[in-house]
């Protein structure tokens, strides 16, 4: 069987029409009609199925190009990019450690209560858990499934993960407009500092280890993780002072073109590559 031509940068315009369109479309029929939308699903939260929908909107535009464009084989392989695991110990233990480190220092900062459990009695923790994994990190199928090798066949890493970590805070504005989200109590400015800081880390875990969306969706689920404490916003100033130094440490792979992944789907070539990296 022939294999099919490599997507080009140019997919990136029905990717972001069909995640824009998607997500505000909704947005658009919560805000005007808002009452009518609660009356059929109930109170706008992170279980709202028009929500959930609309945050998934990353994750569907990515799949639905995958399909059109490699068929069903071509989506089993970009699939076998979740078994992509292998990094420096240095990026599990950020994932692991440091990410709540932010949190619990960024609410210490702000004056939260950091001593005590969000949940009462501590096992709604797990519903809470299990929606904020199924959630949030969905979106990492489409910006760092799709979105980035794309911009990465164009530009060098770091321009690439700017782009789009601009384009994902963007593509966030709904939720600070819409009552009952996450994001309708934040102030947006700290918000889009810490995505677009965000959006730079992950594009050096990205390519460390070859296109894993395992790490990137862990990292996602970390950030979104709802047992840690208010940490708005001083979250987010954390998170730039630490995406400068983890940029510092990696620029010369970072602003060099042709250094980034660019391939879609699963390469045993870039998963080999990733593991002589990380043994070495």
């Amino acid at each position: 069987m022939r294999a099919q031509p490599e997507m080009t940068p140019k997919a990136l315009v029905p990717f972001l029409s069909i995640t824009f369109g998607l997500t505000w479309g909704l947005a658009a029929i919560l805000f005007f009609f808002y009452d009518q939308v609660v009356a059929l699903f109930g109170e706008i939260s992170m279980s709202n199925p028009l929500f959930i929908l609309a945050v998934y909107a990353p994750g569907f535009a990515s799949v639905f190009l995958i399909l059109r464009h490699y068929g069903l084989s071509g989506l089993g392989s970009f699939a076998r990019r979740f078994t992509l695991w292998r990094a420096s110990t240095w990026w599990w233990l950020f994932i692991i450690f440091a990410i709540p480190a932010i949190m619990y220092a960024g609410a210490a900062i702000k004056g939260s209560d950091i001593a005590s459990f969000p949940f009462s009695p501590w096992y709604q923790a797990i519903p809470a858990l299990a929606l904020a994994l199924v959630l949030g990190p969905i979106e990492e199928i489409g910006w760092r499934g799709l979105a980035l090798p794309l911009l990465q066949k164009r530009m060098a890493p770091f321009w690439a993960g700017l782009i789009l970590g601009v384009i994902w805070m963007v593509w966030h504005i709904p939720g600070f407009l819409i009552g009952g989200t996450m994001q309708s109590g934040w102030a947006f400015a700290p918000f889009f500092i810490g995505g677009v800081s965000i959006s730079l880390i992950v594009t050096a875990l990205f390519n460390e280890t070859r296109g894993s969306l395992l790490l990137p969706f862990l990292l996602h689920f970390q950030m979104n993780n709802p047992i840690w404490p208010d940490a708005q916003p001083w979250d987010n100033f954390l998170l730039a002072a630490l995406a400068i130094l983890i940029v510092w440490l990696n620029r010369r792979k970072l602003f060099q073109r042709g250094a980034g992944l660019t391939h879609i789907l699963f390469s045993e070539e870039g998963d080999v590559a990733s593991s002589q990296r990380v043994a070495g």
